[in-house]
This record gives C-alpha cells, sequence and structure tokens, in this order.
C-alpha cells in the first residue's frame, strides 16, 4: 500500500468474500484524504448489490468502467435527474397571519367604516370629538407603495382624507386650512396609532382640528407609555360648513375645466423617481392634469384592486 501510495495510487477495490482489507488501507496511509478503499463484497449484503455499489462508487470518482459488459451486452438506459441546488430548498405554503381590527363598538367607541380612520368618540365635557385610528403595513400594505428618500410615508392627501372624513360627521365637509407640521413615518414592523381631535364650532361653525400620531411596542401602561412614547403633532386645520357657492367641494360644471391647459404628463413617474419619491402602482393613477389661473387640476383612476381599501384619494 505505502509503494502505491507513493506512486499516486489514490483509489483501492477489494476483490474477496469479505471487506477485512477495506478499512486497514486508509490507516496504513498516513495522509488518507482523498484516499477511498472500496470493497466489492461485504458480508451481509447481497452480492449482486454490493457489487453493483462498488462500480457505482469507482464510476462517480472517475474511473472507466465497461458498461456494455457490465449489461451483458443489453443497451444501457442514461437517466439524468436534476439535484436540488441547496440541501433546504423548500416552499413555503403558510398563510401570512393579517391582523384583524377590533371591534369599535365593543369597546365604547363608534366605528365609521372607513378604511383609515377606525373609530370616534365625543368627550364627556362636550368640548371635543376625537376620532382613532392605527396603521401599518400589515393592515394597509397598499402603503408600501409610498415611499420617499426610502421611507414610507403617508402621503399628504392621506390627512386631507382624514380631516374631510372628521369634518364630514360633524358637519363641516369642507377643509379650508390644513397645515402639516411633520411626516406620519410606517416602520417595517409594528404600526402606528392616530388620534384627530375636533375641537367646538365656533360661531361661523368652523372647528379646529389637530392630527396626533404615536408609534406602537414596548411596555403599554399608560404612565409608561407618555413617558416613553409621546403623542406626536402631525397637523392643524379648520373645518367648515359647505358654502355651495360652487366650489370644488360641490363639484365643477365642466370637465375639463374651462380655459385651463393641459400639462403633459410623459415620465412623470420616472422624473419623481428621480427626486427620490418612489410611487408603486397603488399611486401611479395620475392619468391628466390641468393648470388653470393659480390653480392645478389632476384626474386619477384607481386602481380596481385598491379601491375597496384606499379611501377616496382627495386631492
Amino acid at each position: 500500500i505505502h509503494t502505491l501510495h507513493t506512486a499516486g495510487v489514490t483509489t483501492y477495490t477489494e476483490i474477496g468474500p469479505d471487506a477485512t482489507l477495506t478499512p486497514l488501507t486508509a490507516s496504513t496511509v498516513e495522509d488518507s484524504d482523498g484516499v477511498a478503499a472500496i470493497a466489492t463484497l461485504r458480508a451481509g449484503r447481497p452480492e449482486p448489490q454490493q457489487v453493483l455499489a462498488a462500480v457505482g462508487e469507482l464510476h462517480a470518482r472517475g474511473r472507466r468502467v465497461d458498461w456494455e459488459a457490465f449489461f451483458g451486452g443489453r443497451p444501457g438506459q442514461s437517466v439524468s435527474v436534476d439535484l436540488p441546488t441547496y440541501a433546504f430548498q423548500r416552499d413555503r405554503y403558510w398563510l401570512d397571519v393579517t391582523e384583524a381590527a377590533a371591534d369599535a363598538a365593543g369597546l365604547g367607541l363608534t366605528p365609521t367604516d372607513h378604511p383609515i380612520l377606525g373609530a370616534t368618540l365625543d368627550l364627556a365635557d362636550g368640548e371635543q370629538t376625537l376620532f382613532t385610528s392605527r396603521l401599518s403595513l400589515r393592515t394597509h400594505p397598499w402603503l408600501a407603495d409610498h415611499t420617499v428618500a426610502g421611507t414610507t410615508l403617508l402621503p399628504g392627501t392621506g390627512f386631507v382624507e382624514l380631516a374631510a372624513l372628521a369634518g364630514e360627521r360633524l358637519g363641516c365637509p369642507r377643509v379650508e386650512e390644513l397645515t402639516l407640521s411633520a411626516p406620519l413615518v410606517l416602520p417595517e414592523r409594528d404600526g402606528v396609532r392616530i388620534q384627530l381631535a375636533v375641537g367646538e364650532a365656533d360661531g361661523a361653525g368652523r372647528r379646529v382640528v389637530y392630527v396626533y400620531a404615536r408609534p406602537d411596542g414596548g411596555d403599554e401602561t399608560p404612565g409608561a407609555v407618555a413617558k416613553a412614547r409621546p403623542w406626536t403633532a402631525l397637523a392643524k386645520g379648520v373645518l367648515a360648513p359647505a358654502t355651495g357657492t360652487g366650489t370644488a367641494a360641490d363639484g365643477l360644471p365642466v370637465w375639463p375645466p374651462t380655459g385651463a391647459s393641459e400639462v403633459p404628463l410623459d415620465g412623470v413617474y420616472d422624473r419623481l423617481a428621480a427626486q427620490e419619491y418612489a410611487y408603486g402602482p397603488a399611486f401611479q393613477g395620475l392619468r391628466r392634469v390641468w393648470r388653470g389661473d393659480g390653480e392645478i387640476y389632476a384626474e386619477v383612476a384607481l386602481p380596481e384592486e385598491q379601491r375597496a381599501d384606499a379611501g377616496r384619494y382627495v386631492l
């Protein structure tokens, strides 16, 4: 064995009634890396099966096998079998668990039946009406299609939608003023809680509205939450009664608006992406735009699969 190993032999085949010499061969060679000892017969195993295994192993190590002689003159058949590229490659069939909205009525709140704003509550002092909700990418996955500089944000029109809904419930459907002071960032995990606080109506029927948000997570006891995650003021606005003077809230008598000129939209989403405004399919509904005297009019088509869950897209 030492002489053969020095000559470069690395594969040894034992032909005999048992595998007595096979385990001794590898142990005899000091540097046994790459050395294989193969037995053609083993005690307790059927001879044809063991011989076939030995021949197959010799073939796998690159040794020439006379397959025509092996098959006794019968034509052999080559079969190709695809092997997995990775030992643990698999398909996943589990359904993702979705977050179900809580029963607002069972919690003492009034449901709004709106996909974004969840429930409302008239405070006992009669001075404010509170609207509450919770947003996350699991409950509202279409919001992931709106990112700015790599961060998922609630669109500015989403704030208008929230304010308009609160105003409709309180007889002030016109958003007369709305100033955004901070963006609403949607994290990859967990969610964000939202509150709209609407004040009492003044002599002209106007109401002040405030929008607040706070992230989920951590200790949820009231004192700990208030200290660790205070509410952040996102927007402030004014809600007013409908005027009935032919404004946009009452509809346009002619469409497209008279005197407005159409703006070309070729490559508009590519240009926005270059400025780090990444709009996915749910936010690529802009179809036509007209520019008037100090005003811009837009025509938007909402994808069918998003209509049931995307609010009204106030513009």
